[in-house]
């Protein structure tokens, strides 16, 4: 979560291929729940596998995805009563995502937002990925 001024919040929701490379972002509000930007996110992508932390365990989720043929990494969640199997050694690869949100960090304007309009956060954060994309 990126912060703006005070109690207000900016949350960053991002799509990266296999290789940690930024291709979609999504800026909503901080109080918004994770999965309900996931299916914007992903819609046009052909994914072998969706790769995502705890805050994307939702049943109408794992469903889209897998009637994508896509094979769904995602952990359930603690509270389940029924745990989902996921493959533990793909999920590892996740840490790209996290390596991702790190690099674009570096760019200060990205990490502190001081942008007012969510718009122009957005266009900096994609001048960012277009750098990271570069590098």
């Amino acid at each position: 979560m990126i912060h703006r001024g005070f109690m207000f919040t900016t949350k960053l929701h991002a799509v990266c291929d296999a290789l940690g490379n930024p291709l979609r972002f999504i800026v909503t509000g901080g109080e918004r729940h994770d999965c309900t930007q996931a299916q914007a996110l992903l819609e046009g992508f052909h994914a072998h596998a969706v790769l995502a932390d705890k805050g994307y365990d939702a049943d109408e989720l794992v469903k889209w995805i897998q009637q994508t043929g896509a094979l769904v990494v995602i952990p359930p969640r603690s509270n389940r009563t029924v745990l989902r199997d996921y493959d533990t050694a793909l999920y590892k690869e996740r840490n790209r995502v996290e390596r991702m949100f790190g690099y674009l960090k570096h760019f200060r304007r990205v990490a502190t937002r001081y942008d007012k309009t969510a718009l122009s956060f957005l266009s900096f954060v994609q001048l960012a990925a277009s750098y990271l994309w570069l590098k």
